[in-house]
């Protein structure tokens, strides 16, 4: 195969389809890590019409999006059924406080529907041009080519419409992958995008002022098993080209738990999580109808949160 970490797309909408029941219990750096995303939205001064959660999930996203924009219309997409099906039960009305004033009751979006649930695969959106006013994906870029996911976010922003997103950095269980690179040579954990690199796509897609930091997380386990029923119940399965077809055995297992042994602290083992935060805006083709400044700079962001999570 032309490259053994080519992802395949219909196993990563398999998994993610079937862990839906799952995925909410276990995706605790997840939740966290969106919460972060969010707040990150109030060094902006927007106010969308349309907002799009891209890779919505089970719709956690969303509920806070339509907390933070109530007259906004939120569009929760994601490609895999069995998340949006579990996102079905959070379109309930938020609590009372956050309810928008009556004279609002006759747009759709603030009265009929909370936030509306969308099948569909960020590479092809079912959006005119310029529909969208704020894009925000968390951890939805790692499944995906990001060249050409930014080209279609850049196609449907509407000028001065921001993007904000969370991707993993290529530090992201480097203990996981150095305990199994020493038990056999198939590709066992994703190879993620750097930084930088994302940076770059951003510019090929068009967008201006991009931002972009890296935040390290460590989660910790008490042994790989627990943390192997982790990514599963999330979805995050290996979906690489380069993946073991079968079933692994289990005297390669215990040898990869052997090998990840070697990390263990205060008698718990690692996992590094790297997250790449980034942000950047549609050009201004056209006098903006509403919206915040043309870009954030990095050192507004380092002044206002933290730079390091555990």
């Amino acid at each position: 195969m032309s490259d053994p970490y080519a992802l395949d797309i219909g196993w990563v909408r398999r998994s993610f389809d079937r862990a839906g029941a799952s995925y909410d219990a276990a995706a605790v750096l997840q939740a966290q890590v969106r919460d972060v995303l969010l707040e990150r939205l109030d060094l902006t001064a927007l106010d969308p019409d349309v907002v799009l959660d891209a890779g919505a999930g089970t719709g956690l996203g969303s509920r806070g999006l339509k907390r933070r924009y109530p007259k906004a219309h939120v569009l929760a997409v994601d490609f895999a059924p069995g998340m949006l099906r579990a996102a079905r039960g959070r379109r309930a009305w938020p609590r009372p406080s956050t309810w928008v004033h009556p004279s609002t009751w006759l747009r759709p979006s603030t009265w009929l529907r909370p936030f509306s649930r969308l099948c569909a695969d960020a590479l092809r959106l079912p959006l005119k041009d310029g529909a969208v006013d704020l894009v925000l994906s968390s951890l939805m870029l790692p499944w995906s080519d990001p060249d050409a996911v930014f080209a279609e976010f850049r196609r449907v922003l509407a000028p001065r419409g921001l993007l904000t997103f969370t991707s993993l950095g290529p530090d992201t269980l480097w203990e996981l992958r150095q305990a199994w690179a020493q038990v056999d040579g198939h590709t066992r954990v994703s190879r993620f995008v750097d930084m930088h690199d994302l940076g770059d796509a951003l510019v090929r897609a068009g967008f201006a002022a991009p931002v972009l930091d890296v935040e390290r997380y460590t989660l910790s386990y008490a042994d790989v098993r627990r943390l192997a029923a982790d990514l599963q119940a999330m979805g995050a399965r290996n979906a690489t080209q380069g993946r073991l077809r079968g079933l692994t055995s289990a005297r390669k297992f215990a040898a990869m738990e052997g090998a990840y042994e070697i990390h263990r602290r205060d008698g718990r083992l690692p996992a590094t999580v790297e997250v790449v935060f980034g942000a950047a805006f549609a050009p201004v083709a056209t006098p903006a109808r509403r919206g915040g400044p043309p870009g954030v700079s990095l050192e507004d962001v380092r002044r206002q949160l933290p730079t390091r999570r555990r």
